[in-house]
């Protein structure tokens, strides 16, 4: 499928999926949204990816914000549909994969930027990236998941603070947070990024849906995070993976899943 701004590699069962539009700092508009949204759910479905590396072209932004033309004439309800039509086709549904998605922050991630960032499953940024969310400054809120993640990942204080004040913070300040895991330089970033995931693809892929499913349902309201551990752990048993990867053990051998 031909994407008109994104860029998608493939190699050794990784995907790297790259935001191109470097003019406008990889900034969010709906045709970008509904390329990933298309992408995303290709790659899921792909059974030679396993992981999915999301970053932005060029070394200035990862996404430096959403297209404010496009949407500065909204109507309430215009405003309410973009954010639940976006937070549905691609930053819920990119959080609820059952593969890993980890951000290679390069840069800018501001408003919508740093929701996408969020809501892959966990961020590595580059030393000179910046994040913020500046969406009070238009004299509206986060839209896409900002106010929901953000608390999870740095604390309510710490979210509360950044999103009322605006501020951006640096990469350093985002690990301190905890809102990104790593920081390595630039030229790093996406060798680095993809480094993790190699280790994430010798591991059971079903498992790690399962252990994405859990973690996730101890976010969610009316879900008991306890029972849907219970539960996936049990269903792990089912596996042609727990099989291999138990005798693997015992034979003391490296396991190779197949994902069934």
């Amino acid at each position: 499928m031909n994407y008109e701004n994104i860029l998608i590699s493939i190699e050794e069962k990784i995907a790297t999926v790259t935001i191109n539009r470097p003019a406008k700092l990889n900034a969010l508009n709906k045709a970008t949204i509904s390329d990933l949204s298309k992408a995303i759910k290709l790659l899921g479905k792909n059974d030679d990816v396993r992981v999915i590396i999301l970053t932005g072209s060029g070394e200035k932004a990862f996404v430096a914000g959403a297209d404010i033309s496009e949407f500065a004439n909204y109507t309430i309800i215009e405003g309410a549909q973009l954010a639940a039509e976006g937070q549905e086709s691609l930053f819920d549904f990119i959080e609820n994969l059952k593969k890993p998605v980890i951000a290679a922050v390069n840069g800018f991630a501001l408003g919508g930027g740093l929701e996408l960032a969020m809501a892959c499953h966990f961020r590595v940024a580059s030393d000179n990236a910046k994040m913020g969310l500046p969406e009070v400054t238009l004299g509206l809120i986060p839209g896409y998941g900002g106010t929901q993640r953000l608390p999870q990942l740095v604390g309510k204080g710490r979210a509360i603070e950044m999103i009322m004040t605006a501020a951006m913070i640096s990469a350093e300040e985002a690990k301190q947070y905890g809102l990104v895991n790593h920081v390595v330089s630039q030229e790093e970033l996406l060798s680095f990024t993809n480094g993790i995931a190699q280790k994430i693809i010798k591991n059971a892929p079903f498992a790690i849906s399962k252990a994405i499913k859990a973690i996730n349902a101890n976010f969610t309201d009316g879900k008991n995070g306890f029972d849907t551990e219970i539960k996936s752990f049990g269903k792990c048993f089912g596996t042609q993976d727990f099989k291999e990867g138990t005798t693997a053990f015992l034979e003391k051998r490296k396991a190779e899943f197949t994902g069934k």
